[in-house]
């Protein structure tokens, strides 16, 4: 039975003291069944006299105990020919089926049933109906005594199986939680990763594009460098790295208080910082523009729609648009995008539109040669810093961690995720979130 037998595997650092419990308990079944079998015998002067060969044999019952761990069907047969031994003997009466006990419940409960199953029916016809003919002390056959061994016999096989049945249901409800302790680990290694995925990738990029920016002026007139013209580049560059630290040390906040249970020390990210994300991506040239709407598509304040949200749709959504916008400004070669929040009383949508080079966009690992002219000449030759960090070859890990990523962060949530080209020209990611139903 492969349930049972995963369930009695021992971990290698409980051998030891396995084996010294084994060792103690085939000690105290020896004590038991040979002291007060002697001392049973003064009752019993029509029985054998306990020999040396009678101590023998319940010696090696308790003896045969130290294997019923490693080898329980043979330790099951030893102990039952030994025991059986021992009563068609004659010698007195006494706990001498107590190692037989022992070894029997143990094969059953290791998988042995029906081994066990058979000594059981035949130490009944030894015991009940064989020894008491060779004794020849009394009348045969002994009806009473036999109902009753038998009734006895019964009871032992009936709560042996229970115990296995109980024991195979505990390691099984122990199976299960284990398995879901790591379904836990995976999914938490993988919103982990996600997240640092989505904070580093969205900041990084508005770094390398202005980088860009500020390289492409250095090496066209480096000896007459304008410092209007360079210290934005480079105050945004400052300004996404601290965004981007201080994002980071948001997703390491939350992994202390897993361990210690403190609360975070910064807030996580939302729909309320959305139009700071706008701004910052708009230091890379592309124009972006957000607007908030009802159910009715009319024009809201951002608080309306934000207000009351579950935490993780908040979280969710944020993403999924700074994702889009990181996609647009690393591949599309756009100059215009628009970030559209709309809420309704059991859905909040996010759709993020640009107008640049669609099938771009559909592969963000490998951008055609037109749009990273596009990119180039926009952004004074930023593009070859944009290959470098998003580059790669078709269907390669950006396409895996972008598109792919915020579907798999609207699935969890029960919602769904469209990404494609828009009609005429542009592409367009949109997300829907359900929500409860809201008063």
């Amino acid at each position: 039975m492969p349930g049972v037998t995963a369930a009695h595997r021992t971990a290698p650092g409980l051998r030891s003291s396995a084996r010294g419990r084994d060792v103690a308990v085939a000690v105290a079944v020896a004590v038991v069944q040979v002291g007060i079998t002697l001392l049973a015998q003064r009752r019993q002067p029509e029985a054998r006299s306990l020999d040396v060969a009678g101590v023998a044999l319940l010696l090696v019952t308790a003896a045969a105990l130290l294997g019923r761990r490693s080898r329980p069907a043979e330790t099951l047969v030893v102990v039952w020919a030994a025991t059986m031994t021992y009563v068609v003997a004659d010698y007195p009466k006494g706990p001498v089926f107590l190692a037989l006990v022992i070894a029997f419940v143990t094969a059953v409960i290791r998988g042995h049933r029906a081994l066990a199953w058979a000594t059981l029916g035949a130490g009944y016809v030894l015991a009940g109906w064989i020894a008491p003919l060779v004794a020849d002390d009394g009348p045969w056959p002994d009806w009473t005594g036999a109902g009753a061994l038998a009734a006895w016999l019964l009871v032992l096989g009936v709560g042996s199986e229970l115990a296995r049945v109980w024991l195979d249901r505990a390691a099984e409800r122990a199976q299960a939680r284990a398995e879901e302790a790591r379904r836990r680990a995976s999914d938490e290694r993988l919103r982990i990763a996600r997240e640092l995925h989505d904070v580093l990738a969205h900041n990084i990029s508005l770094i390398n594009v202005r980088a860009g920016v500020a390289l492409h002026l250095v090496d066209e007139a480096p000896d007459r460098i304008d410092p209007g013209q360079v210290r934005p580049a480079l105050a945004a560059i400052k300004d996404a790295s601290k965004e981007a630290l201080g994002e980071l040390r948001s997703v390491l906040d939350v992994l202390r208080r897993g361990e210690d249970g403190a609360a975070p020390l910064a807030p996580t990210a939302g729909l309320a910082d959305l139009d700071g994300l706008a701004e910052r991506t708009r230091g890379t040239g592309l124009d972006v523009r957000v607007e908030w709407q009802d159910g009715a598509g009319l024009a809201v304040p951002a608080g309306e729609v934000t207000r009351g949200l579950p935490t993780g749709v908040d979280l969710a959504a944020f993403r999924v648009a700074q994702e889009a916008l990181t996609n647009v400004v690393r591949h599309a070669g756009a100059t215009h995008a628009t970030v559209r929040v709309r809420r309704t009383p059991d859905a909040l949508e996010i759709r993020v539109d640009d107008d640049g080079l669609a099938d771009a966009a559909a592969a963000p690992g490998a951008p055609p040669d037109g749009r990273r002219g596009a990119a180039r000449s926009r952004s004074g030759g930023a593009a070859d810093g944009h290959r470098r960090v998003g580059g790669g070859p078709p269907g390669g890990e950006d396409e895996g961690r972008g598109i792919a990523g915020m579907r798999e962060r609207a699935e969890a949530l029960g919602g769904t995720l469209d990404a494609g080209p828009r009609p005429g020209r542009g592409f367009r990611v949109r997300a829907t979130f359900p929500l409860e139903e809201m008063p």
